[in-house]
C-alpha cells in the first residue's frame, strides 16, 4: 500500500533518517519505536502527507485512504458531536450524493438510450458499494464507536466547541475509526483515554481489517494490537516481526552481539595501529605498513548500541508519619448544580500505594485534588494525619514553574545533598541532556514543563505523593526511571493513571471511581482487572439464582429455572414484539425497494418524466425509512441481548 523509497529527512542540518526504504502492506500492524527526537512523529506526518521528505519518494496505492491521529492540537467546532462524527463518512456521503445525481439525470427526458444504460449501470455500482460499506447500519455503528471511546448518549447533541482538549482528541479518534480507512496512523492515542475506553479501543483494533502504524509508550496497548515493530535507530530503520516485548528480547540479544563485535573490532584496530606505529619508519616494512593503513581506512566502524538505562533515582528518605496519612469523612463536592461526590468515606494508610481508575469525568482528578488540599469541597471533613507531608503533581502544576529560571536552577532550588552531576543525571533521565538543562522554563513546551515538574517531585522530601497522569509526556525509558523510583518509595502514594503496565509493579490497592461512588479493590492493578472481567459473570449468576444449595432437589431446581424463565419472558416480551414488528417492516420495505429498483432499471419509465420523478422520490424515501428501521432494529436487538445476558 505504501512504499518509502530512499527517503531522507533533516531538521536544522541534522538528519533524522537518511536514504531509508520501507513498505507497509495491507494488514500490517506495526509499532513504531525509537528514542525521543528520532523522527517517529515526523515519519507519520510524511506518510500522511503533512510533511515532505527532503529526498526520495513515497509511493501510495491508488485510492488508498489514510487516517491520522496527531498527538495534540485537534479542534472541532460548529457541529454537534454526532454531526461531526458522521462527517467522517466521506465515502458514504459521496456515494449518496452520487446516487441522487444519477437518479436526477435518469429523470431527464433528453437522456439518450445509451446514456440511460450507462447511468443505470452506474446506479447499480453505487448501490453495490453502499451495501459493501454497510451504509444502512452506519448510524448504529457511529453511535457504538462514540460510546466505546467514552462519550455518553446525552453528549451526542452537544456542540463540539463545548468539549475540552482531551475530548477533542477522542472526537478525532472516533472519526478515524468511523472512516474505515485502509491505513491508520496514530501518535500516542492512549494519552487521553481511561482504562475503559482503552480496553475498548484495543478490542476494536484487534478486529480492524486495515493496516496500523502506531507510536505509543503504553507497552500493554502496543503488545495487544501490533505484531511488527519498526525501530528508528541512528537514522536507520530496523524491522522486526513480533510485538514490542518480543522486539525487546531480540534487541537485547542483538546489543550483546554488537558489543562483542565492537570489542573484537577495537582490539583488531589497536593491534593494527600498534603494528603501524612500530614499523612506520622501517623501510623493509613500508609495504606492510601502507597495506595496514589502507585496511584501517576501509574498516566500517561498528557502532555501539544505545547504552542501557542504568540510571537509578531514589527519593530522599521520607519523614515518619502516623498510621493514617489522611482521612475523608462524608465528603460532598459539586460544581454548580452538578454533584461530583456525595458522602464519600476514604482513608489512606501509611505505605499504601493506590491507583485511581475509572472513566474520564468520573471525578478521579477532583478526588486527588481534594486529598492533596488543592481544591475546596462543599461538605464533610478532610483530616490530615500526624506529620503527613503531601507533594502533588498534575499537568497544570507545570504552569506554576518560574518562567525566568532555567531547568537546572529549578530543580536545584529543591534539591538537598545533590551534586551538579547527580542533578544532570536526573534531568537526563527525563530527556534533558547537554545544554538543554540551561533552557529557561518560559521557552519550554507543555510536555517539557511537565517533565521538569516530575523531576522536582523526585527530589521532594514528602511522605505522601499524589500524581495525576504523570506518564503522558514520558518516553518508555523515562517511565521506567519514574516507575522504579515510585516502586522503591517507602511513603504513601496515589496515582491517577490508565497505564496498566506502569502501575503493575507499583500499586497495592485500586480505587475505582464511577458515577460519584468509589469501590475499593485490595490488590494490584492485575487483581482489579481480573475482578472486573469476572464481575459481569458473577452479577449475572447472582441475578439468575435464588441462593439455593447446589444439592437442592430436582424439583426445587425446576421451580427456580421456571422462575428465571418467567422473569426473562416478562423482561423481554415487549422488546421481542417490537423487534418482530420491525422485522416485518424491514421485509416490506426491502421488497418495495427491489420493486422500485426494477422499475427504475426499465428505460420506458423515463418516457414519463413525472412518473420517473415520483418513483425516484419514492425510492429515496423508502431507502431512508429502511435505514431508520434497521437502525432501530439494531438498537432494540442490542438492548434485548444485554437483558438476556442477565439470565444466562
Amino acid at each position: 500500500m505504501i512504499d518509502l523509497i530512499n527517503v531522507s529527512l533533516q531538521f536544522g542540518g541534522k538528519y533524522l533518517f537518511r536514504e531509508v526504504s520501507f513498505k507497509i502492506t495491507s494488514g500490517d500492524r506495526i509499532s513504531l519505536v525509537g528514542a525521543n527526537g528520532t523522527g517517529k512523529s515526523s515519519l507519520l506526518k510524511m506518510i500522511f502527507g503533512d510533511l515532505l521528505p527532503e529526498s526520495g519518494k513515497i509511493q501510495k496505492q491508488k485510492r488508498i485512504t489514510i487516517g491520522y491521529l496527531p498527538q495534540e492540537q485537534v479542534i472541532h467546532e460548529g457541529k454537534s458531536l454526532l454531526e461531526e462524527a458522521k462527517s467522517a463518512l466521506t465515502d458514504i456521503i459521496y456515494l449518496q450524493n452520487k446516487e441522487t445525481e444519477i437518479t436526477e439525470k435518469l429523470s431527464d427526458t433528453i437522456v439518450t438510450d445509451e446514456e440511460r444504460d450507462d447511468l443505470i449501470h452506474q446506479l447499480g455500482e453505487v448501490h453495490h458499494r453502499l451495501d459493501e460499506l454497510g451504509s444502512y447500519s452506519i448510524g448504529s455503528r457511529v453511535e457504538k464507536i462514540l460510546l466505546g471511546i467514552g462519550f455518553e448518549i446525552e453528549d451526542f447533541g452537544r456542540l463540539t466547541n463545548e468539549f475540552s482538549g482531551g475530548w477533542q482528541m477522542r472526537i478525532a479518534l472516533a472519526k478515524i475509526l468511523i472512516s474505515q480507512n485502509d491505513l491508520i496512523l496514530m501518535d500516542e492515542p492512549t494519552n487521553h483515554l481511561d482504562i475503559d475506553s482503552l480496553n475498548w479501543l484495543s478490542s476494536f483494533l484487534k478486529s480492524y481489517k486495515g493496516a496500523l502504524l502506531i507510536v505509543s509508550h503504553d507497552k500493554r496497548f502496543v503488545n495487544e494490537v501490533t505484531n511488527k515493530t519498526l525501530e528508528i535507530y541512528n537514522g536507520r530503520f530496523n524491522i522486526f516481526n513480533g510485538n514490542y516485548d518480543a522486539f525487546l528480547k531480540f534487541k537485547e540479544e542483538r546489543d550483546i552481539q554488537a558489543e562483542n563485535s565492537f570489542l573484537q573490532q577495537q582490539k583488531k584496530i589497536k593491534e593494527t595501529e600498534k603494528f603501524i606505529d612500530r614499523f612506520r619508519y622501517k623501510a623493509t616494512k613500508a609495504k606492510q605498513v601502507q597495506s595496514r593503513i589502507k585496511q584501517l581506512e576501509k574498516v566500517n566502524l561498528i557502532e555501539l548500541p544505545e547504552s542501557k538505562s542504568d540510571i537509578y533515582i531514589k527519593f530522599p528518605a521520607p519523614p515518619s508519619s502516623g498510621k493514617i496519612n489522611i482521612e475523608l469523612k462524608g465528603i460532598y463536592k459539586s460544581y454548580g448544580p452538578k454533584s461530583i461526590f456525595n458522602n464519600v468515606e476514604f482513608e489512606v494508610g501509611r505505605g499504601e500505594k493506590i491507583a485511581f481508575v475509572g472513566p474520564n469525568g468520573a471525578g478521579k482528578t477532583t478526588l486527588a485534588k481534594i486529598i492533596a488540599g488543592v481544591i475546596e469541597f462543599n461538605g464533610g471533613e478532610r483530616i490530615l494525619g500526624h506529620n503527613t507531608i503531601i507533594s502533588y503533581y498534575a499537568q497544570d502544576v507545570a504552569d506554576n514553574l518560574n518562567p525566568d529560571k532555567d531547568i537546572l536552577e529549578t530543580v536545584d532550588e529543591i534539591a538537598e545533598n545533590k551534586t551538579l552531576g547527580q542533578l544532570r543525571l536526573l534531568l537526563g533521565s527525563f530527556l534533558f541532556s547537554g545544554d538543554d538543562v540551561f533552557k529557561p522554563i518560559g521557552v519550554l513546551s507543555g510536555g517539557e514543563k511537565s517533565r521538569v515538574a516530575l523531576a522536582k517531585i523526585l527530589l521532594t522530601k514528602a511522605n505522601f505523593i499524589v500524581l495525576d497522569e504523570p506518564t503522558n509526556h514520558l518516553d518508555i525509558s523515562s517511565k521506567e526511571v519514574l516507575q522504579q523510583a515510585l516502586s522503591d518509595f517507602s511513603g504513601s502514594l496515589i496515582l491517577v493513571s490508565h497505564d496498566v503496565d506502569f502501575l503493575k509493579p507499583i500499586v497495592n490497592k485500586v480505587v475505582e471511581i464511577r458515577k460519584g461512588q468509589i469501590s475499593i479493590f485490595n490488590g494490584g492493578i492485575e487483581y482489579y482487572l481480573d475482578k472486573k472481567q469476572n464481575t459481569a459473570i458473577e452479577e449475572s449468576l447472582e441475578r439468575g439464582k435464588k441462593s439455593f444449595d447446589l444439592n437442592s432437589s430436582r424439583k426445587d431446581q425446576k421451580r427456580i429455572d421456571a422462575e428465571i424463565r418467567q422473569k426473562r419472558y416478562m423482561a423481554t416480551k415487549d422488546l421481542i414484539q417490537q423487534i418482530e414488528r420491525l422485522e416485518k417492516k424491514i421485509e416490506l420495505s426491502e421488497t418495495r425497494q427491489r420493486e422500485l429498483e426494477s422499475i427504475l432499471a426499465d428505460p420506458s419509465v423515463y418516457s414519463n418524466p413525472q412518473e420517473a420523478r415520483e418513483r425516484n422520490l419514492e425510492y429515496i424515501q423508502t431507502k431512508e425509512i429502511l435505514e431508520q428501521i434497521i437502525a432501530e432494529w439494531e438498537r432494540l436487538s442490542e438492548e434485548l441481548h444485554n437483558i438476556e445476558k442477565q439470565f444466562v
